[in-house]
């Protein structure tokens, strides 16, 4: 059993299986962020191996100690694709999709949480730190709390946290406010769902919050603070700014236009094929620009990329076929001879082919709807080492707070996403060099290892707090 001074609570294992029954990375970004530290701090991994029934005993990888929770089939359905992905994703983003609240899902949710903290407790050493994330996830950090009260506990929320009138729907509010409280830092993507999560706690709770602390009641009697703040996510941007200055990728990204027609614009639209990303939205404002004229399919080329997401949930099935018959629609009706308008991609591509179509792509577009962050936007951007390209960035995504060089849309506005879209097209190049200078200032200066970095020094500086109180 290891002894971990620092242990990640994860839905998933940093790791994928090979074909050969080994393992290899996942190419996550959270795994990228973390696996400098866990690596020089010997730290351990609790997360699920991504398969039903599987037993599989803890084993070290690459300097971390990997400790897998086995969830059985009828777990998946009811604890993931049922609460976590039916229930808490369409809530918690703004119910774009009808959430289903089934009390077997909440049994099952409570259930897996209890034994991912029971995991964790196992592989922590006294006193050591343990970071949640997400959720899946969000009743753990009390029920460990309960069982090792002597670990410093952080939890971090990657998706959007609803305003209270949404999340008041709930019918297990009060247990999830009280799960996530059982952290010394919750930290959230952006101010505006620290917020949030603090109206819930008095609403609901009656607890004092005061800036970004808030007040909890112990057993005993006393009481400690938890701090609700903003810690926005980023990426590994040196690792894209690599891949872009490669000459390989960069005659990659030259092949890409000229298999497109070589068109005079390429629109870039990247997302997990999800009701939350506003794909529907941007595929009717480019089929309106279409209809009226204002781009010509031989001039500009919209290529979606969709990766398959979550497909025995009913919502994306049908989410699936509306959108390829959208697509189809528009390209029955707007295709030549020689030029496709909409190049539409359900699959997911490594990492050095995304770079090589953020290259070709003269215009990104994120319409998502409702997104705690969106990463592409940043990856985007990091990759443009040319200094050219535009963002057409929604409002409605963390990333929006931070790059404030983008051409901002609320993406339910079709006419001015339209608008939008067009001045993308037509913006000189002295604009595309400012406005991206400014976009890649941002990315570089905060990326993930400094994400990182700031929420764990802030989790050991409430530690250090607590323990000379």
């Amino acid at each position: 059993m290891s002894e971990a001074p620092l242990v990640v609570v994860a839905n998933r294992l940093p790791v994928d299986r090979d074909p050969d029954g080994g393992w290899r990375q996942s190419p996550g970004g959270l795994v990228t962020a973390l696996e400098p530290v866990m690596r020089r701090t010997r730290g351990a991994w609790v997360g699920w191996a991504g398969k039903p029934g599987l037993d599989i005993e803890p084993f070290d990888f690459e300097g971390t100690h990997l400790h897998p929770v086995r969830l059985d089939a009828d777990e998946v359905e009811n604890y993931y694709e049922g609460f976590s992905n039916d229930t808490i994703w369409p809530l918690y983003h703004d119910v774009i999709s009808a959430p289903r609240y089934r009390r077997v899902w909440w049994d099952a949710y409570v259930a897996v949480n209890e034994r991912f903290a029971a995991a964790a407790a196992d592989v922590a050493a006294e006193g050591a730190t343990v970071w949640v994330q997400d959720y899946q996830l969000q009743l753990v950090p009390q029920l460990l709390r309960d069982k090792r009260p002597d670990l410093t506990i952080g939890y971090f929320h990657h998706i959007p946290f609803p305003a209270y009138g949404l999340f008041a729907q709930l019918p297990w509010r009060r247990q999830v406010l009280e799960g996530l409280l059982g952290a010394d830092v919750i930290g959230f993507q952006r101010v505006q769902d620290a917020g949030n999560f603090a109206r819930a706690v008095r609403r609901q709770l009656r607890l004092d919050t005061k800036a970004s602390g808030i007040t909890v009641p112990l057993p005993d009697g006393g009481e400690r603070l938890a701090l609700a703040r903003a810690f926005p996510i980023s990426i590994d941007a040196d690792s894209y700014i690599e891949m872009a200055r490669r000459p390989e990728i960069q005659a990659r990204a030259a092949e890409i236009r000229a298999s497109l027609g070589n068109p005079k614009k390429i629109l870039l639209g990247v997302d997990r094929l999800d009701y939350t990303k506003g794909i529907r939205h941007r595929l009717k404002a480019f089929g309106e620009l279409l209809e009226d004229g204002r781009v010509k399919t031989e001039d500009v080329t919209l290529v979606q990329v969709a990766s398959p997401s979550r497909e025995r949930v009913e919502a994306y099935m049908q989410l699936r076929d509306e959108i390829e018959v959208m697509v189809g629609r528009i390209n029955g009706d707007h295709d030549t001879m020689h030029h496709t308008a909409i190049r539409y991609l359900h699959q997911s591509f490594p990492r050095e082919e995304m770079v090589a179509l953020y290259l070709a792509s003269d215009v990104m577009l994120v319409t998502a709807l409702r997104d705690g962050m969106n990463l592409v936007a940043k990856e985007y951007v990091a990759s443009r080492v040319d200094n050219r390209g535009v963002l057409v960035l929604s409002e409605f995504a963390g990333a929006a707070d931070e790059l404030g060089s983008a051409i901002r849309i609320n993406p339910h506005d079709i006419d001015g996403l339209k608008d939008a879209v067009v001045r993308a097209i037509e913006m000189p190049g002295a604009e595309q060099g400012r406005r991206m200078r400014a976009l890649r200032k941002r990315v570089l200066e905060h990326d993930v290892e400094d994400w990182s970095r700031e929420f764990l020094d802030t989790l050991a500086d409430v530690s250090r707090a607590r323990t000379s109180a």
